[in-house]
C-alpha cells in the first residue's frame, strides 16, 4: 500500500536520511526493516492498535495532521481501510503458513489499439502454493512513451492521437510484468505491400513481418554510393577512396555487395576500427593503472581482432586473466576493478547487458535484481590476490602481479551480513571447489550456448553500430520493462551467431548482406514516425576517430599524434592522453569517466 502511495520513493520518506524522522527502505527493498520502521521505531508511535483509524501512519496519510507529502489516498479508501484492519488484527509481519509471492502476471500481455482507444490490465499475483490474487489495485503503472499511451493509478490505459509503441510496466512487490502496446497507423496495408518485397537474408522476413503489424513500408533500396559509403564507414571508418567509388559503380556483378563486403571485412583497418570501440568500453585510465598496462592491453585486444578471435574466447580470456600488468595486456582489467563490486558492475554492464548497479544499494525499481542478486555475482571475483604497486602507478611505476588464490569465494551482504556464495544473475548457485578458479566457472556459465544474456549481448551491440539504434535500447539495459523491439529478429541474430562460433565477422556480413541494411534514409508516408522498427536508415554521428580519419581522407592532411608514427590514423590511437582538441570536441570518451555503454 505504502508502496503504491509513493511513501517509498528517494525523493520521500526512502531518503538516504529518511523524511521528518521516518525512513523506509528504498522500493521497499528491505521489509523486514521497514516493518521495525513503522511498529518499533519511536516506541510504536506511528501505529495506534487501540484506534487503528487513529494511528499516526493513517492520520499523516490521509491529512487530518500536516503531512509534507500531502494526501497519499482517501480516508475512506481501500488503501486506508486496509491499513487500519492491519493494525487491529495486531500488525503482524507475516502470517503462519504464509506462501511466498512467486511472480505477477499482466493481461493483455500485448495488444494491438487503435489510436484514441480505452483499455484496462488485470494483474494476478501468483503465489508458491499455486494460488492467484488479483492486484490490480495494488500494482505500480508506468508508460514508457507516454506520447504513445497513458496509464492511471488503476490500470487504466488510454491511447493518444499519435502511433506507435509503448510498454506498460506493472510492478508489485518486488516483481515486474509488461503489457506491449501497439497502436497502428489508421490504415493498415494489404497483405500484398509487403509480398513483394526484396528478401535477402531472415533479417528481412523478420524486419518486414514486424514493420505489417504497425502499417509501415520499408523505406526504397539505397543508391550504389550509399551502400558503399555506409559499409566502408560502418566496418572499417573509412571513406571509400576514389577508385573504389569508381570501381563499384562499374561493377555489373550482382555478387559485388558480397564481395564488397568480404572485402571489407578482411581489410586491416577493421580490427583496428572494432578495437577502438572496445577499447573505449574496457580500457583503464592509464594515470589510475600505469601507461605501459594499458598499451598491453589495447596491443591485446587488437591482435584478437586480427585473429577474429572468437567472442566467448575473447570474454573467457579477459574475465580469466592473471599475470604481469607489464607481460599480460588483459589483466590490466583487474588492477583497475580491484573492487568485487565494481568488477559485477563491469560485467554484467558490458558483457551481459545487464545494469545492476541499482541492486548495490535496494532492489532494482523496474527489474528482478535485488541486492543478493548483486553481491552473488561480485563473489565470483573475490579470489584474485595481488602483489606490487598497486593503483595510481606513474609511468615508471613497478609491475603488479595478480594470480587466482585456492579457497572459499564468497562475499559479505552489507543488510543481512550473511555470506554469500558465487551465483550468476537470475540462476541457481553453482558449486565451486576451493582449487577452481570463481572466474573461470563464470566464464562457462556466461560462454554456455543457451545463456539467455550473452550472445544477445552482443549481437544487440554490433545490430546498434550498423543500424543506428539497438534492438533493445540503450544497449547495456537489458530488462523485462525494456523489452527489444523485434524479439523474434534478436533472438534469430543471437542462435546464429552461436551456431557460427560467435564469430563476429559472420554477425556483421549477415546484417550488411540484409535489404534492411540497404534501405535509405528518406522517409516514405508510412515510416515517417519509426524511430525503433528499421524501416529505413536511421541517420546516426561518427564516431570522433572516424570524423577525423574521414577528414585527413578527403583533405589529404593528418594529424599526427605524440607516440604514433607519422600519417598514423585516429583509429589507431590507443588512450585519451593522446592528445587532440579534435577528437575530444567530437566525442572520444575519457578513460577518466565511466564508459560510454
Amino acid at each position: 500500500v505504502l508502496s503504491k502511495a509513493g511513501c517509498n520513493l528517494g525523493s520521500c520518506h526512502a531518503k538516504s536520511s529518511g523524511q521528518a524522522g521516518f525512513k523506509l527502505s528504498i522500493f521497499a527493498y528491505d521489509p523486514k526493516g521497514d516493518y521495525m520502521e513503522l511498529v518499533k521505531d519511536s516506541r510504536g508511535r506511528r501505529v495506534f492498535p487501540a484506534f487503528p483509524e487513529d494511528s499516526l501512519l493513517l492520520q499523516k496519510s490521509t491529512v487530518r495532521v500536516q503531512h509534507e507529502g500531502g494526501q497519499r489516498f482517501e480516508p475512506d479508501s481501500a488503501s486506508a481501510k486496509t491499513i487500519a484492519e492491519w493494525i487491529r488484527q495486531g500488525m503482524p509481519y507475516e502470517t503462519p503458513g504464509q506462501p511466498a509471492l512467486t511472480g505477477i502476471e499482466v493481461l493483455p500481455a500485448e495488444k494491438t489499439y487503435r489510436k484514441n482507444e480505452a483499455g484496462a490490465l488485470k494483474v494476478t499475483a501468483k503465489y508458491s502454493n499455486g494460488t492467484t490474487r488479483d492486484v490490480t489495485d495494488l500494482t505500480d503503472y508506468i508508460s514508457s512513451e507516454k506520447a504513445i499511451a497513458v496509464v492511471d493509478e488503476d490500470g487504466h490505459m488510454q491511447t493518444t492521437k499519435e502511433s506507435g509503441e509503448t510498454v506498460i510496466v506493472a510492478r508489485y512487490m518486488g516483481h515486474v510484468a509488461i503489457s506491449r502496446v501497439a497502436v497502428p497507423a489508421d490504415k493498415l496495408l494489404p497483405p500484398e505491400s509487403y509480398a513483394n518485397l526484396t528478401v535477402r537474408n531472415e533479417i528481412d522476413k523478420l524486419v518486414y513481418a514486424r514493420l505489417q503489424k504497425l502499417g509501415h513500408l520499408p523505406s526504397e533500396t539505397c543508391t550504389d554510393a550509399e551502400f558503399l559509403r555506409r559499409s566502408t564507414l560502418d566496418t572499417i571508418g573509412m571513406l571509400p577512396t576514389m577508385a573504389e567509388a569508381r570501381a563499384f559503380a562499374a561493377n555489373k556483378d550482382p555478387k559485388k555487395y558480397e564481395q564488397w563486403v568480404d572485402a571489407l571485412l578482411q581489410r586491416p583497418e577493421w580490427a583496428d576500427h572494432w578495437a577502438v570501440k572496445w577499447g573505449d568500453l574496457i580500457r583503464p585510465n592509464p594515470s589510475r593503472v600505469g601507461v605501459k598496462p594499458v598499451y598491453l592491453l589495447d596491443q591485446w585486444i587488437r591482435q584478437s581482432f586480427r585473429e577474429n578471435k572468437p567472442w566467448d574466447r575473447f570474454v573467457r580470456e579477459l574475465l580469466t586473466a592473471q599475470g604481469n600488468t607489464h607481460k599480460d595486456g588483459p589483466v590490466a582489467i583487474w588492477r583497475d576493478k580491484r573492487d568485487p563490486i565494481d568488477a559485477a558492475t563491469f560485467v554484467g554492464q558490458i558483457f551481459l547487458g545487464v545494469r545492476l548497479e541499482c541492486a548495490k544499494c535496494h532492489h532494482h525499481p523496474t527489474e528482478k535484481w535485488d541486492q543478493t542478486d548483486y553481491y552473488q555475482l561480485a563473489a565470483f571475483f573475490t579470489q584474485m590476490k595481488r602483489k606490487g604497486q598497486g593503483i595510481s602507478a606513474p609511468i615508471s611505476g613497478e609491475p603488479e602481479q595478480m594470480w587466482f588464490a585456492p579457497g572459499s569465494a564468497g562475499i559479505e551482504h552489507p543488510v543481512t551480513k550473511a555470506t554469500l556464495k558465487p551465483r550468476p544473475p537470475a540462476d541457481k548457485e553453482i558449486a565451486i571447489a576451493e582449487t577452481q578458479d570463481p572466474r573461470a566457472v563464470l566464464a562457462d556459465w556466461m560462454t554456455n550456448p543457451k545463456n539467455p544474456y550473452f550472445a544477445p549481448a552482443i549481437v544487440n551491440r554490433v545490430w546498434s553500430s550498423f543500424m543506428g539504434r539497438g534492438i533493445v535500447d540503450p544497449v547495456d539495459d537489458f530488462r523485462a520493462s525494456n523489452p527489444p523491439s523485434n524479439g523474434p529478429l534478436l533472438d534469430w541474430l543471437s542462435q546464429d551467431f552461436v551456431k557460427h562460433g560467435y564469430d563476429m565477422k559472420h554477425l556483421m556480413r549477415t546484417i550488411m548482406l540484409s535489404q534492411v541494411y540497404r534501405q535509405s534514409s528518406l522517409p516514405n508516408e508510412t515510416n515517417l514516425a519509426d524511430v525503433k522498427n528499421y524501416s529505413r536508415s536511421y541517420r546516426r554521428r561518427l564516431p570522433a576517430e572516424t570524423l577525423l580519419d574521414a577528414v585527413g581522407a578527403v583533405t589529404g592532411t593528418y594529424f599526427n599524434f605524440a607516440g604514433l608514427p607519422g600519417r598514423s590514423l585516429a583509429k589507431q590511437t590507443w588512450n585519451h592522453k593522446l592528445g587532440s582538441e579534435f577528437l575530444d570536441a567530437f566525442g572520444r570518451p575519457n578513460a577518466s569517466s565511466e564508459c560510454p555503454c
